[in-house]
C-alpha cells in the first residue's frame, strides 16, 4: 500500500515539474535567447520604444536593442561597415532606400541583400509646418507655396516680403539631403514644383544652392529637426518641411513651448514615404533572422498599428479608423491636421534621384 508521506512526496515532486515547466516557457533561457538590433529612422523611436517593450513581455526569449540613424546615414553605415555593431533590421523612412542598399550591395557582392521581401509597418506624408503668424503671411491663401518659400529664402528677411520688421531674418530649415530622406524627399518636391524633372538644369542648381546657403547646419534627422524647430522658435526658425508624423505628435510640445502652436500645411503634390523593414543577412544567422520576422510580424498586427497611430503615423495593415484610435492626433484639434487631404502624392525618389540629389546637394555653394 502506498502511505500518506509517499502520496504527498509525490505532489511535491509534481508541482516542481510544473513550475519548472513554466519557467522554462517564461524565463529566458541561456543560449536559446536571441537578441536582434533593430536600426530604424529616428522618426519611429518613440512608438518602437514602446512596442519594444510590449513585443519582450510577449517573447522573452527575444531582446530587441534599438538604434537610431537618419535613413540615408543607415543605408551608408550599413553599406561602409561604420557601425560597432550587427545590424538584424533595418527601417528606413522609405523602402526605395532598401532598393538603393539592394542595388549597392549587388554591386559589391555575390549574395543576396535581404532574407526575405521587406515589409512596409507604417506610412506618413512629407508636410510643411511655420508658426501661425508667419504662416499667414508667407502663405496668404492658407496653402502651401515652393515658389514664395524660395522668393523669402532669397529676400532672407520678412520685412522684404510684407512681414514684420522685428521677426528679422526669414529661416528655413530641412535636414541635410545627404543623410536624411525628409531632406531629399524636399528637394526633389521643390525642384518637381519647377516643371522640369531634370535636376541639371541652372535653375535647379541655383535653387540648392539658394536653399544649401540658407539652411545653417542642417539636421541629421528629422525628429531632430523638429525638436530644434520647437526649442529654437520663431525668429531662429520660422518654416520647415517634416513628416505629417512628428508634426502631429510633436505638436502639443509646441504650444507648450511657444504658447501658439504651429500650423501644418499640407504639400500638393507631396510624397507617401513608407516606413519599411528588412532582415539583413550579413552577419545574421537563421534563428536570428527568425526572430526578427517576429517582431515584423508583431509590428503590422492591428493594436501595433494603433500605437503607429497616437503617434501620427497612418497604418499600412487593418483597416482603422484615425480618428476613433485613443489619443489619436487627428481628434486633437491641431491646425491644418486632415483625416483626408485632398492632395496628390507621388512615389518615392528612385535610388537613382536620391543619388543625384546628393551629388547636386555637395557640389553646390
Amino acid at each position: 500500500m502506498t502511505n500518506h508521506k509517499d502520496i504527498t512526496n509525490r505532489r511535491i515532486f509534481s508541482g516542481i515539474i510544473t513550475c519548472l515547466a513554466l519557467a522554462l516557457a517564461y524565463v529566458p533561457i541561456p543560449g536559446l535567447s536571441q537578441k536582434i538590433i533593430v536600426v530604424s529612422g529616428s522618426e519611429l523611436a518613440e512608438p518602437l520604444e514602446e512596442l519594444e517593450t510590449k513585443f519582450e513581455e510577449k517573447y522573452p526569449n527575444i531582446n530587441i536593442e534599438l538604434k537610431f540613424q537618419g535613413s540615408q546615414d543607415m543605408i551608408n553605415n550599413y553599406i561602409d561597415k561604420k557601425n560597432d555593431f550587427n545590424p538584424s533590421l533595418l527601417i528606413p523612412a522609405n523602402g526605395e532606400l532598401l532598393d538603393e542598399l539592394n542595388q549597392r550591395w549587388q554591386s559589391q557582392n555575390n549574395s543576396k541583400t535581404f532574407y526575405e521581401e521587406p515589409t512596409a509597418i507604417a506610412k506618413t506624408f512629407l508636410v510643411g509646418i511655420a508658426w501661425p503668424e508667419r504662416g499667414k503671411i508667407l502663405f496668404r491663401n492658407g496653402k502651401f507655396d515652393w515658389q514664395k518659400l524660395e522668393t523669402a529664402m532669397i529676400a532672407g528677411n520678412w520685412q522684404k516680403i510684407g512681414g514684420k520688421q522685428q521677426w528679422g531674418s526669414f529661416d528655413f530649415i530641412t535636414t541635410d539631403p545627404t543623410r536624411s530622406n525628409s531632406g531629399q524627399i524636399t528637394m526633389n518636391l521643390w525642384a518637381l514644383s519647377k516643371g522640369n524633372n531634370n535636376l541639371n538644369t541652372p535653375a535647379i542648381k541655383s535653387l540648392f544652392s539658394t536653399v544649401k546657403r540658407g539652411v545653417y547646419l542642417p539636421p541629421r534627422s528629422t525628429d531632430i529637426l523638429l525638436q530644434e524647430f520647437i526649442s529654437r522658435g520663431p525668429n531662429d526658425a520660422d518654416v520647415a518641411t517634416v513628416y505629417e508624423s512628428i508634426a502631429l505628435y510633436r505638436w502639443q510640445q509646441s504650444g507648450a513651448s511657444k504658447n501658439k502652436p504651429y500650423q501644418v500645411y499640407y504639400l500638393n503634390p507631396t510624397v507617401e514615404t513608407l516606413a519599411t523593414a528588412a532582415i539583413v543577412r550579413r552577419d545574421v544567422n537563421e534563428a536570428t533572422a527568425n526572430a526578427a520576422g517576429k517582431f515584423i510580424d508583431f509590428l503590422i498586427q492591428p493594436e501595433q498599428q494603433k500605437v503607429f497611430v497616437q503617434y501620427g503615423f497612418r497604418p499600412t495593415h487593418g483597416n482603422i479608423d484615425l480618428v476613433s484610435v485613443a489619443n489619436s492626433p487627428w481628434n486633437q484639434g491641431i491646425p491644418g491636421a486632415q483625416v483626408n487631404p485632398q492632395i496628390s502624392t507621388l512615389a518615392a525618389p528612385q535610388p537613382s534621384v536620391l543619388g543625384e540629389i546628393k551629388r547636386l546637394w555637395q557640389r553646390v555653394q
